[in-house]
């Protein structure tokens, strides 16, 4: 059972979806702190409701002692709104994952998080959008790949709507992800991550 920490900066839905899959024996892992750097993100909430520690922090060489102390094996970064350093990075080298509401390469980088995204599809006219899960390394959105799923633009989406539609496919491909993790089954060649099934 490997030791999960999750980031977090709102409302934790993807936290929530890892909480149950981890609940009911699906992830091979144990959720042993939630961190956010907003002190008010439900994300908290939902980790003091479901007996995991809740910490606030926003320094980050803070949070990497709290990572370490509860001797994390892979960190999650579910909607944690803040771009985290190098340094971070090579403390837990391919060992962090993060979830992305768009297909990367397209409409991601900094200034592209949470609604802007899916106001960045619909400005551009994109038909198909989606979710991205990859390792985090030291750029914005420019790790390697895990696991990506479509979602098709309808012409009456709007940017609720399409949220709503990504957010299903990030919980699905988020918790495949972690789970194949845990499992041991992702190797990293270059760019491109294997699913050794």
């Amino acid at each position: 059972m490997l030791n999960i920490g999750v980031l977090v900066s709102g409302g934790g839905t993807n936290l929530q979806t890892i909480i149950d899959e981890t609940k009911l024996g699906k992830i091979q892992g144990t959720i042993k702190v939630v961190i956010s750097n907003k002190e008010k993100a439900y994300g908290l909430q939902r980790a003091i409701d479901n007996d995991i520690k809740a910490v606030y922090e926003t320094d980050e060489d803070n949070i990497i002692e709290i990572l370490k102390e509860n001797n994390i094996d892979v960190v999650v970064l579910a909607g944690y709104l803040k771009i985290i350093s190098p340094k971070f990075v090579n403390e837990f080298k391919n060992k962090i994952i993060n979830i992305h509401p768009s297909l990367i390469p397209s409409f991601c980088g900094e200034g592209y998080y949470g609604q802007k995204v899916h106001q960045g599809v619909l400005d551009y006219g994109a038909k198909i959008t989606g979710a991205t899960v990859h390792f985090v390394d030291e750029g914005a959105d420019t790790g390697p790949i895990i696991m990506q799923e479509c979602v098709y633009v309808d012409n009456n989406d709007d940017v609720e709507s399409l949220s709503k539609k990504v957010l299903e496919v990030e919980h699905r491909i988020l918790k495949k992800s972690i789970k194949l993790f845990c499992e041991n089954k992702l190797s990293i060649l270059g760019r491109r991550v294997f699913i050794n099934e």
